[in-house]
């Protein structure tokens, strides 16, 4: 299967930032892992901070023929109208995720933007949030 892993803003800083809410695995230790698990999938990865750089890349994936995307679009998911409707657009499935639990954090955390164009959304286990997307993409 041809996947895609897309992050959004500040989680080029995984392993650094936060380590109390985030750990401190890295996005690479991360890839590294899933890869392993899944060596008969294709797993892409993008980082942006920048929220048209993120829906240039999830256009790009459909057009690519990616088959299921797993989408950590940070704080762009409790605000960015731009990225429901590029996810409403594509022909593969979305999943979204977070490391934490946004529900036991800050009140503007509790909404998502993306969730209601989404397959589903995983959140609150850390960096095997990651994996529990991909079973669900693997699964769709």
């Amino acid at each position: 299967m041809k996947l895609l892993i897309v992050n959004g803003p500040n989680l080029n800083r995984l392993g650094r930032r936060e380590p109390g809410i985030y750990g401190s695995g890295t996005m690479d230790d991360c890839l590294r892992d899933l890869r392993a698990r899944y060596p008969h999938d294709e797993i892409g990865y993008f980082q942006s901070n920048c929220e048209g750089a993120l829906i240039d890349r999830l256009q790009q994936a459909d057009d690519e023929g990616v088959e299921g995307i797993a989408l950590n679009a940070g704080a762009y998911t409790h605000t960015s109208i731009a990225l429901h409707d590029c996810i409403r657009s594509l022909s593969c499935p979305v999943v979204e995720l977070h490391i934490s639990n946004v529900h036991q954090r800050e009140e503007f955390r509790h909404r998502s933007m993306l969730a209601p164009a989404c397959k589903g959304v995983v959140c609150g286990f850390g960096l095997d949030s990651y994996r529990l997307a991909i079973e669900a993409l693997k699964g769709a």
